[in-house]
């Protein structure tokens, strides 16, 4: 990964709005005002057996519950830097997690038409997660699809991110939420789960453990409640299990954080967006100009980003006229180049951005195939580090959710601006992104959280 490239900030801040942050930071923060970026996801892995007809138990008992990382002020970078060196990790960990995304991406977003959110971080874990309980054949094509030379660096490395990713302070929040739901019974027969399992996936990757009777809709019921607490409501699905179910894996990423520099509600606009198909929608826009940010221009798009106050940054990539943004999905390699390469300039951004929010969502089993999973999905998959019954993955779904409006920099003080471009501006870019573009959240460490094309107000 070119790291200069994923990690260049490119906000401006004028001395005013340094003053009224400092203001800010006296008075009470009021917590309605979150939105910046709200984004949230929920995926489930379903495994099944081959045996059917549990018995019938609503019980919902918990196995392990999660003490999560000690949380610290957005700006308390003594923490932060704390935490990094406690919990390395190494720098193909970070490559192959975004490999991972642009080669799921491709699959995901130029498939059918319309609005698409995907998180390639939230499906990497849950994969991870199962990864860890997998032998043979069935651990070497997802070790293989997801980068990693075996399960032991696998876990260590998904342990250390998590506690560098984790977020939840006054500005924002990046919560990853795992939980493994395991069937008690088989035709009134105890099933059992290596214990090894459970305790890796409560260490690592900070999963909460329930007993539960697939068989009852009590259970789906307490598998919704749970996505719904984990991701601040944004999300709640009807879960349907099956009494063949054995195991479900679940992930959820519950994001919020603020522009660095707010857009003013008083220049947000009604404007025509226009559609690929030559229609037009009217809708509202935020509209802002900084004196001095970081841009690239290739010969088919634009790219620049807005700073987040936890670290992080929302990218956008407008196609220039005439090109597709399905163009620009069509491949990995594609994905990587519109994310990665180009030569950044800095100077005079306009931005003209759609308020929006929608949801998607996506059935992952046949694009996973494509991509080498072939044993995981057969009934005579390895899954023997979790049961010794004969258990192969039925069913992969993610669900988000995402929403952007003006807000980002009202609660609090900017005591840090060191990422502030000190080059003088040399050229000009326009942000006007009233025609598809697509757009990806950046973790402070350069992962791809989020990646999503927006095509159509309307939806």
């Amino acid at each position: 990964m070119k790291n200069k490239k994923i990690f260049n900030a490119i906000s401006d801040i004028d001395d005013e709005l340094i003053e009224e942050a400092k203001e800010i930071k006296k008075s009470k923060y009021r917590t309605k005002k979150v939105l910046g970026v709200v984004a949230s996801i929920v995926l489930i892995i379903g495994i099944s057996l081959l045996i059917k007809d549990m018995k019938e138990d609503s019980h919902i008992a918990p196995l392990a519950q999660v003490i999560y990382p000690k949380a610290y002020a957005f700006d308390d970078y003594d923490s932060m830097g704390k935490v990094r060196d406690e919990n390395p990790v190494a720098y193909n960990t970070i490559k192959s997690i975004n490999n991972f995304a642009y080669k799921t991406g491709s699959l995901i977003l130029k498939e059918g038409e319309g609005n698409k959110n995907y998180s390639p971080l939230s499906l990497y874990y849950a994969l991870a997660l199962a990864t860890t309980g997998a032998e043979s054949e069935t651990e070497m094509e997802l070790l293989d699809l997801l980068g990693m030379p075996d399960s032991k660096t696998l876990s260590t490395e998904s342990g250390n991110l998590y506690r560098q990713l984790y977020k939840d302070n006054k500005i924002g929040k990046l919560k990853i939420a795992n939980s493994i739901w395991l069937g008690n019974e088989i035709n009134g027969e105890p099933v059992t789960f290596k214990d090894g399992f459970i305790e890796n996936a409560t260490k690592n990757f900070y999963a909460s453990s329930y007993n539960v009777n697939f068989a009852d809709s009590e259970t789906g019921k307490a598998m919704g409640k749970w996505i719904s607490e984990n991701t601040n409501g944004t999300l709640s699905p009807e879960i349907k299990t099956d009494s063949e179910q054995i195991l479900s894996i679940i992930n959820t990423v519950y994001f919020h954080d603020q522009w660095i520099n707010r857009f003013d509600k008083d220049k947000t606009l009604e404007d025509t967006f226009y559609l690929l198909d030559g229609k037009e929608a009217r809708i509202d826009f935020m509209n802002k100009t900084l004196g001095s940010a970081g841009f690239a221009k290739e010969k088919d798009f634009t790219r620049s980003s807005l700073g987040l106050k936890n670290g992080g940054q929302m990218i956008f990539i407008l196609p220039h006229q005439g090109v597709s943004p399905y163009e620009l999905l069509s491949s990995p390699d594609e994905i990587e180049r519109i994310f990665e390469e180009g030569e950044d300039d800095y100077g005079e951004v306009v931005w003209k951005i759609p308020k929006f929010s929608f949801d998607s969502e996506f059935k992952l089993k046949d694009h996973l195939k494509e991509l080498g999973i072939k044993e995981a999905f057969n009934p005579n998959a390895d899954f023997t580090c979790i049961t010794d019954n004969m258990a192969y993955i039925s069913n992969i779904q993610q669900e988000t959710y995402i929403s952007i409006d003006e807000e980002g920099v009202e609660a609090s003080a900017f005591t840090q601006i060191d990422y502030v471009g000190s080059a003088q501006p040399e050229g000009r870019a326009e942000m006007i992104l009233n025609r598809p573009f697509i757009y990806g959240i950046i973790a402070p460490n350069g992962n791809l959280i989020f990646i999503g094309i927006y095509t159509n107000p309307a939806e």
